[in-house]
């Protein structure tokens, strides 16, 4: 309730509440200044409110006291059970734990003020789970109960977990909750045989390495605790087994060391032991953590295959030995009680090319092949064995053969077969060391002999120095050597084994003569190097080289501009005879017509020589008169006329087309008759020049001609 002291009961005074909750969790009476609480409060939810009251005057609305500040706390009551925030719990234990061993520490919340009454006072205590855990009931730690739970028995426990208000007391608030616990295992429990022997049947034939049996110890703890060990004690029969764990079942299996045979002995009896691999040292007073089983085998009968007497058979041969000769034999008998014959036979895909040979019967191996230790120095192959009774029981056995050798092939020298000497080399200076190989294979102590030849023997350049360790020197026996004179020596070195019988080769080296250093390192080897003057460089033989290479093309590009200006000359020049003979546009007056030509070019003797080569030309498209006055007859012209047309008859020479030959005289008592028309009994108008068109591109300018020569008037040539 507020009031002011200026309200005298009279209504002039107006009452207003504002802050926290104002209007809505609380209101006021403004006439009379009473606050009520207009809905429930929880004090979980707001512990208190902050309000603001102020006193205003009814008329003007103007406040008659200064605004003032109260603050309303909420009052707690019981009203929140507790609470296991974290529940339900899982919880663990060691079985054969101690009375009071820890377990788990559970916490309730109460969301009361603590601070008033006992609304937040929670004590602890169990529902369910009595008599095997106990629990604090101020601070909620379980505790085992009981003395050596065994997990064996039971191994999950369900816990019933209570938290109430009030310290308990009657009235009070309650919250449960569960805790699930479990046993967890220690190893209190050895293994134990569940029946003291076992007995197992082998067959003879089982594979060694192979399981042969199962027995079994049970452990009822769980985990690494029942891991379990097996072991063989020893004593009768073994020797001959093994055991080993099967770590998923736990189980024991034996397994076969040695052969079985049933004809040597029927049965086996041993002991089997059992024991924890993890041991705990508290329930060592418990007893022993092991067990003893007997364990007896039976070897059963069974139809084996042969044995052999050996498991591999090794034998020598020599090679180039004679096809059909023995060199060994193998052995397989059958040790059942029938006792069956043995058959023997090669394995085919071991001795692809039949090299050799088995009796089937008596089982001997012979050669089938000419061998070659060079070739191949050993043979591997299998031999079969089967029952005659039974020849699917087949036994396999490996035979080496190694073929021994025989000298049959003469050492050589080993690489290299070319050495040097300088020109500068002393007497006894030894150029080169050289070794041996022998094809075949040398037995220990193999010896080498070097020697020269009988017919280098007398000469005096080389010879050979045995070192009698299977090597030997080539040394010098000149004072210098020239390659001037002789650039390569052959040595004929032979070489000798100590083999039976004695092998002996004739080796010939190459011996170059080198330019070399006063130090003996080589500067040059090439032939060509000899007949160059010393002190020249690569470089310079180059440049002179390549100076020596453009002269040459110089003299022959210039050469070659020479018969190529004198050909010109030849065919352009006006005083060539031909072209005085072509070139011209008059008939002229005959012999007495000496500005034509020069009569004296055609008797000139070295005219005549330097002519005797036919040449052809092409001649021009040019328009010439028909109508020649006859040329008077001389001699000195019909004998040159005469003479050119018969080497150029005979000229093998002769271009294979048809070609111009002008003369200066067609002469008389031609084969060809004359050439001319002016004689001819025929007009030019009676001459059709057609069918040179027809003779093919050879006579083209010759039917071009012709045919410009028709258009041509004859009523204007005089």
């Amino acid at each position: 309730k507020l009031h002011s002291d200026l309200d005298k009961g009279v209504g002039t005074v107006k009452y207003t509440l504002s802050g926290d909750g104002a209007g809505t969790v609380f209101t006021i009476d403004e006439t009379t200044g009473d606050i009520h609480a207009i809905r429930s409060l929880d004090r979980e939810e707001k512990p208190f409110y902050t309000l603001r009251a102020q006193a205003v005057d009814v008329d003007t609305k103007k406040p008659l006291e200064p605004e003032s500040e109260f603050i309303i706390k909420v009052q707690d009551i019981n009203d929140n059970e507790p609470k296991f925030l974290d529940g339900p719990y899982v919880a663990s234990v060691p079985e054969m734990s101690p009375v009071g061993a820890y377990v788990l520490q559970v916490k309730a919340t109460d969301a009361d003020d603590p601070t008033y009454g006992n609304s937040a006072r929670v004590v602890y205590s169990i529902l369910q789970g009595q008599p095997y855990f106990s629990i604090d009931p101020k601070t909620g730690v379980i505790r085992t109960a009981l003395p050596n739970m065994d997990r064996e028995v039971k191994e999950q426990y369900q816990v019933l977990i209570q938290a109430k208000d009030m310290g308990g007391q009657l009235g009070g608030l309650a919250g449960t909750t569960t805790v699930n616990i479990t046993l967890t295992d220690v190893n209190d429990n050895p293994p134990r045989f569940p029946k003291s022997i076992f007995h197992l049947k082998v067959p003879e034939s089982s594979h060694v390495g192979s399981a042969i049996g199962r027995i079994r110890a049970v452990d009822p703890d769980f985990g690494k605790n029942a891991e379990i060990e097996y072991n063989i004690v020893p004593g009768d029969g073994g020797n001959l087994f093994d055991i080993t764990t099967d770590e998923n079942t736990q189980e024991g299996v034996i397994k076969l060391k040695k052969p079985l045979d049933f004809e040597t002995k029927k049965a086996y009896t041993f002991k089997v032991e059992a024991s924890n691999l993890h041991l705990d040292h508290r329930f060592h007073s418990v007893g022993p953590f092991k067990d003893t089983a007997t364990v007896k085998i039976n070897v059963l009968d069974m139809d084996e295959p042969p044995v052999f007497s050996k498991p591999m058979y090794t034998m020598e041969v020599y090679e180039d030995t004679p096809v059909g000769t023995i060199i060994g034999a193998v052995t397989a008998q059958d040790l059942d009680a029938g006792s069956s014959s043995v058959r023997y036979f090669i394995d085919w895909k071991t001795d692809v090319d039949s090299y050799f040979t088995i009796d089937a019967t008596e089982g001997t191996i012979a050669t089938n092949e000419l061998l070659d230790r060079e070739s191949t120095a050993q043979y591997n192959f299998s031999i079969i064995a089967s029952k005659v009774s039974n020849p699917l029981l087949t036994s396999k056995v490996n035979v080496i053969i190694n073929v021994l050798d025989v000298n049959e092939f003469p050492p050589e020298i080993s690489v290299p077969y070319e050495t040097s000497v300088c020109e500068n080399a002393k007497p006894g200076q030894v150029i080169q060391t050289v070794t041996a190989a022998d094809k075949d294979l040398s037995p220990a102590g193999q010896r080498f002999s070097f020697r020269l030849s009988s017919e280098a023997s007398n000469k005096p350049n080389f010879t050979v120095h045995d070192y009698r360790n299977n090597t030997a020197g080539i040394e010098t026996r000149r004072n210098g050597y020239s390659r001037r004179q002789q650039e390569l020596y052959f040595l004929p070195v032979v070489i000798e084994d100590s083999s039976y019988p004695i092998q002996s080769s004739t080796n010939t080296m190459t011996i170059r003569v080198c330019r070399c250093d006063s130090d003996g390192t080589i500067l040059s080897c090439n032939v060509e190097a000899i007949f160059l003057p010393v002190g020249l460089s690569t470089g310079a033989l180059i440049a002179i080289l390549l100076c020596i290479v453009i002269l040459l093309v110089i003299v022959v590009l210039y050469v070659a501009l020479r018969r190529q200006k004198k050909k010109d000359t030849l065919m352009t020049s006006k005083e060539d005879i031909r072209d005085n003979v072509i070139h011209y546009d008059d008939e002229g007056g005959g012999e007495e017509d000496t500005q034509a030509f020069d009569i004296g070019a055609l008797r000139n003797p070295k005219v005549i020589e330097e002519n005797k080569m036919r040449r052809d030309i092409k001649p021009e498209s040019l328009r010439f008169p028909r109508q020649r006055p006859p040329v008077e007859d001389n001699t000195d012209i019909r004998d040159f006329i005469t003479q050119r047309l018969q080497e150029n008859d005979v000229d093998p020479t002769a271009p294979p087309y048809d070609s111009l030959a002008t003369y200066a005289y067609e002469g008389n008592g031609s084969v060809a008759e004359s050439l001319s028309s002016i004689d001819s009994l025929t007009t030019e108008a009676d001459q059709d020049y057609d069918y040179l068109s027809d003779w093919g591109p050879r006579f083209k300018i010759l039917a071009d001609m012709f045919g410009e020569e028709e258009s041509y008037n004859p009523d204007k040539v005089t």
